[in-house]
């Protein structure tokens, strides 16, 4: 049975497939009426955004495996959400694209490998754990005069940082394994950065004079487009050298998605040792065979 069971495992190691789902972040834009906070209890759900993308994986052994994904997560952020009078008042907001290429190694914790014990072994469950590393590209960009202007290009706090940067992605999953060759999952990410400007916000207001262009004084400080509105702070908390951001905080973001994907059934080792494969055909010896008289 040992020896059938090792058969069958190597039989399916690769499985390739897309996932949909939701994205928040966290950091200096929006949040509840307290200032900032870490994850989840600082999230705004009204401005949860989407996250699209494939993947690959490979099972190493039954407890371990290794995704490589590609992923188009969008994050959002608006301070008029926020019931902190100084955060409506700094009146600022963002959209950024993430585009991201992470790797992670699964460790799988919960495992049954025949659901309804039919003794078929044809469906089973799992719920894993993982890390890793992720590299991504991001911009950026507030809606401004009707259009979505980067704002990375403007460096409205007198920055000029990277729009390139890495993660640790951090979660949870679990799946579903339907006859043999489809699985359906979900899957929470979680992605602490080494970066603070996801949102363009993290220092202090730089001193206007010092900025590279009229639109970038407009972005760096939106205070005057309130007015005299009384639910807000007043403009002396918005000038140069005051706080913007939050830089002993670096900024993060999380998503949760539904998941398929479909196993590429191969050749079992037992298979590839007795009778070669696509890539090397094994080679037989012909066998002379002598009269006897």
């Amino acid at each position: 049975m040992c020896f059938l069971s090792s058969i069958s495992y190597s039989q399916y190691l690769w499985d390739f497939g897309v996932h949909a789902g939701a994205s928040n972040y966290l950091g200096e834009i929006g949040g509840k009426s307290d200032t900032r906070k870490d994850f989840i209890s600082d999230i705004k759900l009204s401005k949860t955004q989407f996250t699209v993308g494939g993947f690959a994986r490979y099972k190493f052994n039954p407890i371990i495996s290794g995704k490589l994904g590609l992923n188009w997560n969008r994050i959002s952020g608006a301070d008029y959400l926020s019931s902190n009078r100084a955060r409506a008042g700094r009146n600022l907001s963002f959209r950024n694209d993430i585009i991201e290429l992470e790797l992670t190694g699964q460790f799988y914790f919960v495992d049954i490998p025949d659901l309804g014990r039919t003794y078929q072994y044809r469906n089973d469950f799992k719920m894993y754990a993982f890390v890793g590393v992720a590299a991504f590209y991001h911009n950026p960009k507030t809606y401004y005069n009707g259009e979505w202007t980067a704002l990375q290009p403007l460096q409205t706090e007198g920055v000029n940082y990277s729009t390139f940067g890495a993660a640790v992605p951090l979660g949870i999953g679990l799946y579903f394994t339907i006859d043999k060759q489809h699985r359906i999952g979900w899957e929470f990410d979680w992605r602490t950065t080494f970066t603070d400007y996801l949102d363009d916000v993290s220092t202090v207001y730089a001193d206007p004079s010092a900025l590279t262009s009229a639109e970038a004084q407009a972005l760096s400080n939106r205070r005057d487009e309130l007015g005299n509105d009384p639910d807000v702070a007043g403009r002396d908390n918005y000038i140069a050298g005051k706080k913007r951001g939050d830089p002993s905080h670096n900024d993060s973001y999380l998503t949760t998605s539904i998941n398929y994907s479909y196993i590429i059934r191969g050749k079992s080792s037992f298979y590839r040792s007795k009778y070669g494969s696509i890539f090397k055909k094994k080679k037989y010896k012909k066998r002379k065979i002598r009269a006897k008289f």
